[in-house]
């Protein structure tokens, strides 16, 4: 996807002064770097002391060590998968080569490479997912595990071939600051768990070409932060990159400065990015979870190597740990709001080891678990590794007495219920239209809900599917249509300008938050309104009534008299039976039959879609270019003010 003159002046009317001033300075140093590349400073007597504590691999639990080590053997037998493409080629890999679409990025300077092309360069996550190394951090921690030196080799080799082929400011891997943050974050954690290899020093600090690049990457980010409206989880990754390279590989005359310069950053934007709440501004669940890895990756490494860290850091941290522990379902599922893109800030785990339920075991190793935190029983690598290093610090904060359940500045609100078959659970929103000026991550889901029951999706969200290349993929799972909500004339509630930009933003206000111990036969109750459809005003209560298992939607229109669309996006393991308008729902959880029974409005008129593609409709994305067949219920017909469409979705025992 090339972009347009008419997106260009689109992007520019939502940046500041600051901002373009900033790009402009951008623009000319990439014109300078064009002729001028220094050479890294000679370096002598370099040593790396960022090792683990002494016993720290030895509490690795067992069960996922044999996790990490069943996909290390995967990995060395040439087997991976990114966003639903399985290549075979990892014994060798061809770092510019798109396996999805069989093109080659073009050789050159970074800046003049057309990355947004797909037509060009192929899908550029595909080449660029291979090089972020988080593979090598896996066959690296192998090695640490086994003391096999098969990982450690590979590990070596593959990190000379990729030094090789890509030369400072040359090609697609020079491109993106995002990626250069977390690559250097990888080459930390692969040197330290290849610390008890022979070879370790002799591939890194006795090694010019890996000096030189560690010492590029770092100059580069310096020169290149992410900017103003463009200021999101892309300037976290950055700041910790830079930081974290800075710390452990502090062997350059520049590096004090970029410690010092990428943890002001780090700080401010950690802060900037998150809600007071501890929720992420983006409100794309993913992006909170990479924030938190990155961030924990980052004091990880300031304790290691003795470097104070503002306090702020790691309240930010302690809040999103919490906000997280409150917001996942009985099975440790969060919401599945906004963008995601399978995008992790470290990796160290096999297949099979749950991301959320590592986040919150790594939360109670550094920071305590609540009462009212869900049980982890799962196990992973990682926590122990963080925890071995980062510090643990008493908190100077109150935090939550009992499990939020609504977070104001975010909009989000999670109603609950025990259930007599499992917990029903469900998320109202009615928060702000993503982060920035750009809100690049949002989707245009005001007033949606999310519902699960006993942790499968039942109304679900559809997920993202993809970000270039595809933009009918990428209008249909951002879209109003795309969401459990209301669509009036056939319009977005926000207003698109591009595949990472909007250029009108729907306002939601909360009106009524009640959410209720449920447990007590009590009705947990939400109302909110947004202004997307002016001059008419789409609102909506929400009521969940444990006792009888009821979930209760009305909308109302106020306003003209408009064409509705009313869609119901069921989850992937549902089946449903429409006649009229009243679906019967049925699916499987834990080899155990479940069903319920979902009435519609009846001014509707009610039709089933599944896997259509002309337009896109009833599908569900579970991952990053991945998607599936899955029912979406839509209704038709007008509102006219006069009376609300109401559903109620009924869960039988």
């Amino acid at each position: 996807m090339s972009m347009s003159a008419g997106w260009y002046l689109r992007r520019l009317s939502r940046m500041g002064p600051q901002e373009v001033a900033g790009r402009v300075g951008d623009a000319v140093r990439r014109r300078r770097w064009r002729s001028a590349r220094p050479t890294c400073p000679s370096v002598t007597g370099a040593r790396f002391t960022a090792v683990l504590p002494a016993g720290t691999i030895a509490a690795i639990p067992p069960d996922a060590a044999k996790r990490l080590i069943a996909e290390a053997d995967r990995l060395m037998y040439g087997h991976v998968e990114y966003f639903g493409v399985v290549r075979d080629d990892l014994t060798d890999p061809d770092w510019w080569c798109d396996p999805k679409t069989g093109r080659r990025a073009p050789f050159g300077y970074a800046f003049d490479v057309p990355y947004r092309n797909e037509d060009a360069v192929g899908d550029i996550k595909q080449i660029w997912e291979l090089s972020r190394h988080q593979y090598l951090t896996v066959l690296a921690a192998a090695y640490a595990i086994t003391g096999n030196e098969r990982y450690a080799e590979r590990v070596a080799e593959h990190l000379r071939s990729w030094w090789a082929a890509n030369p400072p400011l040359r090609g697609v891997h020079w491109i993106s600051g995002i990626e250069l943050g977390i690559r250097l974050l990888s080459w930390v954690w692969i040197r330290r768990l290849l610390d008890g290899w022979p070879g370790a020093a002799a591939l890194f600090e006795g090694n010019p070409v890996a000096l030189n690049q560690i010492w590029h990457h770092q100059r580069w980010l310096a020169a290149f932060p992410s900017r103003g409206s463009s200021a999101n989880n892309h300037v976290i990754a950055e700041a910790a990159g830079q930081f974290t390279a800075a710390c452990a590989f502090g062997w350059f005359p520049s590096s004090a400065r970029w410690r010092a310069d990428a943890l002001r950053s780090l700080e401010r934007h950690l802060r900037g990015n998150t809600f007071a709440s501890g929720l992420n501004r983006e409100l794309a669940t993913e992006y909170h979870g990479l924030v938190l890895e990155l961030a924990l990756a980052a004091v990880a490494e300031a304790d290691a190597a003795d470097v104070p860290v503002p306090a702020s850091i790691r309240l930010v941290l302690l809040r999103m740990t919490d906000a997280l522990a409150a917001v996942v379902d009985s099975r440790l599922r969060p919401p599945r709001q906004g963008d995601a893109d399978d995008g992790h800030g470290l990796v160290v785990d096999g297949a099979g080891t749950d991301r959320w339920a590592s986040l919150l075991a790594t939360g109670d190793a550094v920071f305590g678990r609540l009462p009212w935190w869900p049980e982890v029983t799962g196990t992973d690598v990682r926590s122990p590794l963080l925890a071995a290093l980062i510090k643990p610090t008493e908190p100077t904060v109150t935090r939550p007495a009992s499990r939020p359940a609504h977070f104001a500045d975010a909009g989000m609100t999670i109603l609950r219920g025990p259930g007599k078959t499992g917990e029903l659970w469900c998320r109202c929103d009615g928060g702000p239209h993503g982060f920035l000026s750009i809100a690049a991550h949002a989707h245009a889901d005001a007033l949606s809900v999310e519902v699960r029951h006993d942790g499968v999706d039942v109304l679900a969200d559809p997920g993202t599917y993809c970000y270039h290349g595809q933009p009918e993929w990428r209008q249909y799972f951002r879209s109003t249509l795309g969401h459990n909500t209301l669509q009036l004339d056939g319009d977005d509630q926000s207003v698109s300008g591009g595949p990472f930009l909007w250029t009108r933003h729907a306002r939601t206000r909360v009106l009524v938050v009640d959410p209720a111990d449920t447990s007590d036969k009590g009705v947990a109750r939400w109302c909110a309104e947004h202004d997307g459809y002016q001059p008419s005003m789409h609102r909506r209560r929400v009521e969940l009534t444990a006792a009888s298992q009821e979930l209760r939607v009305v909308d109302e229109v106020r306003g003209p008299r408009r064409a509705v669309r009313l869609a119901f996006h069921l989850g992937p393991a549902i089946t449903a039976d429409l006649v009229g308008n009243r679906a019967v729902l049925t699916w499987t959880r834990d080899g155990e039959d479940r069903s319920a029974a979902l009435d519609l409005p009846g001014q509707l008129s009610w039709r089933a879609h599944r896997g259509e593609t002309d337009p896109p409709l009833g599908w569900y994305s579970a991952g990053f270019g991945r998607k599936e067949p899955s029912t979406t219920l839509v209704g038709t017909g007008f509102a006219d003010g006069a009376e609300g469409f109401t559903t109620v979705l009924r869960f039988r025992g």
